[in-house]
């Protein structure tokens, strides 16, 4: 348990830094929020629609393998989030509140990210190409999570692994990596 309180102090302290520096610079803030409204769910619909519509051969593959990678990333981060039950900044820290009001009450891991890198993982192995413009965009859809103060950075971290690791996981399980 010492352990785990380290790692919830540092977590902290590293929001506090983050959060803080976004305060500071209200570009940053406006871009944050932005970055994060990127990560709410319309482009894992929009992405494949549109994919399709172009006549692409790999369209039914990228839709498939999206929609089973999407279905299992989001069971698993609804059971973790909801079984770890990691209280949020704005509940956790007294007198704090974030810059906008979080969808659920928990905290890890962050929802936004990992399916940012779940959708990201997947288009990349399909596609190929732009996999620095796809991971640097899941990047800062994580980091905006911090800057608004609705995450802690180690939830942002789990959010990564976890929604990476599902589509590579998926991927494999479809014979498509």
């Amino acid at each position: 348990m010492a352990i785990m309180a380290a790692l919830q102090q540092i977590d902290v302290a590293l929001f506090d830094k983050v959060f803080h520096l976004g305060r500071e610079y209200k570009a940053m803030t406006k871009g944050a929020i932005t970055l994060s409204r990127s990560g709410d769910g319309y482009l894992q619909v929009l992405t494949p629609a549109l994919v399709w519509l172009s006549g692409s051969l790999l369209a039914p593959t990228y839709a498939a393998a999206l929609a089973v990678a999407m279905l299992a990333e989001r069971i698993i981060y609804y059971i973790m989030k909801n079984t770890l039950k990691r209280l949020r900044p704005c509940d956790f820290k007294k007198n704090f509140k974030s810059l906008i009001a979080a969808s659920d009450k928990f905290s890890f891991p962050s929802g936004h990210t990992s399916a940012a890198f779940c959708f990201s993982t997947i288009t990349i192995i399909t596609f190929g190409g732009a996999y620095t413009a796809m991971f640097i965009w899941a990047s800062l859809v994580g980091a905006s999570r911090v800057i608004i103060g609705v995450h802690y950075p180690g939830d942002i971290v789990a959010g990564a692994v976890m929604g990476s690791g599902i589509a590579v996981g998926t991927a494999s399980m479809l014979n498509i990596w």
